[in-house]
């Protein structure tokens, strides 16, 4: 029904959940967002464990020939974007990182690794 309406489909992951959990629903999904911090407020530290779950989901996505794109949304700075990128992720999601510098056109490509 959410196709239907002409707009994607997704589900996201919180940082206590088991990634494997989401299998069932992976190629019913365009996007899987992964929180790399417990959602609430802004500003916390990236929780390295979660980039277990991007690489699995990367892993899976792969091995299923599907193409959900994978999201991280928490503690991203240009440190953890590279280091989310090396593991699948697909899109960053920035805003305490984006925020507090000034120039905006620099920290995307920063994010971007460029």
């Amino acid at each position: 029904m959410i196709r239907q309406k002409g707009k994607k489909a997704g589900v996201t992951i919180n940082p206590g959940t088991n990634v494997t959990l989401l299998n069932p629903v992976l190629k019913e999904v365009d996007l899987v967002l992964v929180m790399t911090v417990n959602p609430g407020f802004g500003g916390q530290s990236f929780i390295d464990s979660m980039l277990e779950k991007i690489s699995y989901l990367d892993q899976y996505r792969k091995t299923h020939g599907l193409s959900y794109e994978i999201e991280v949304d928490g503690g991203i700075n240009e440190e953890t974007a590279a280091l989310c990128r090396e593991q699948g992720a697909d899109v960053l999601v920035a805003g305490s990182y984006f925020f507090s510098n000034a120039d905006y056109h620099q920290s995307v490509q920063k994010l971007r690794g460029e």
